[in-house]
């Protein structure tokens, strides 16, 4: 009995650890961003996956405490997928004491009629959704839409950009739509997934998995997360390392004339950056910059989240 007391205080503190940790990643991102801003009204976009859910509980805490005021509204739109629970989401939602709004629109079925079998779907899916949210926005009057991407989504976006696109372009924290019109912000930008996953577990959410695109095994966003979740364990610290580089762009040193003006460059130009070791190998730190290893860093390998079974 005193052993299994010792173990569910020992669960509670880890969970207090990590809630408090996301609260942390969650606010500073907000505050480096100005993500929030007195009187808004936060869209905040919940599909029944670990992200989303995991983003509103953090922006509900988030609200008790912060400086300014703002109200949140959570919208989950429904696309019609064969099977879809459409229960779980307003049963949680009002058990929560959440103000939302389930928006139900057959994309699937436009989705299925628009692309061959076996083609990848997300580029037509996201347009639809896209547009969709864009237009409860602005029937709810939300002043910003918030989306559940976090550390590893943005970077698998650059990532994906560099290998497939030939831009060095990630996932912003905040942006403007691009019908400019509505004010997208990402809370969880500093979070690790790692942190998410292990807090939706131990909150129990009931997680509702898409069956639309994220059964297609071949993705390419799913081939770079599985690189990056293989240099974490071979390299630890990478993964920080690599997020700090986007927030320390460098331009004068990479190859984009239009960042930076080379032409002008001649002698006797002011020293920019540092200027260049030019002829020596610049000191590269072994150690990844700035990273500390968590206490509770331990193995996801056997981690399983509470998947609601769809029949």
């Amino acid at each position: 009995m005193q052993d299994n007391q010792t173990v569910n205080q020992k669960e509670k503190y880890n969970l207090n650890k990590l809630q408090k940790r996301l609260r942390r990643n969650v606010g500073e991102a907000i505050a480096d961003f100005n993500m929030i801003e007195e009187g808004d009204r936060i869209m905040v976009c919940l599909s029944g996956g670990k992200d989303s859910y995991t983003m509103l509980e953090i922006l509900r805490n988030l609200q008790q405490s912060a400086p300014v005021n703002f109200s949140l509204v959570a919208v989950n739109l429904d696309q019609k997928q064969p099977g879809f629970p459409e229960h779980i989401l307003p049963a949680y939602l009002e058990e929560q004491g959440v103000e939302y709004k389930i928006v139900e629109e057959n994309t699937y079925g436009i989705v299925k009629d628009k692309i061959p079998e076996g083609k990848t779907t997300c580029s037509l899916c996201s347009r639809l959704r896209r547009g969709i949210l864009y237009r409860t926005a602005t029937e709810l009057g939300a002043t910003k839409i918030a989306l559940g991407h976090h550390r590893d989504d943005i970077l698998q976006t650059l990532f994906l950009n560099m290998f497939y696109g030939g831009k060095m372009k990630g996932m912003p924290p905040k942006l403007m739509s691009d019908d400019g019109q509505h004010v997208v912000i990402r809370p969880l930008a500093y979070c690790r997934e790692k942190d998410i996953e292990r807090f939706a577990e131990a909150r129990g959410y009931p997680i509702i998995p898409c069956n639309l695109c994220g059964s297609q095994p071949n993705l390419q966003r799913q081939v770079i997360g599985d690189m990056l979740r293989d240099w974490d364990k071979r390299y630890p610290g990478r993964i920080e390392t690599m997020f700090s580089a986007m927030q320390n762009v460098v331009p004068s040193h990479l190859c984009d004339g239009e960042m930076f003006d080379f032409k002008s460059i001649r002698h006797g130009s002011e020293v920019v950056d540092g200027g260049d070791l030019a002829f020596d190998r610049e000191e590269i730190p072994m150690q990844p910059a700035g990273w500390q290893p968590e206490e509770d860093d331990a193995s996801l390998d056997t981690l399983r989240l509470d998947i609601v079974e769809v029949k």
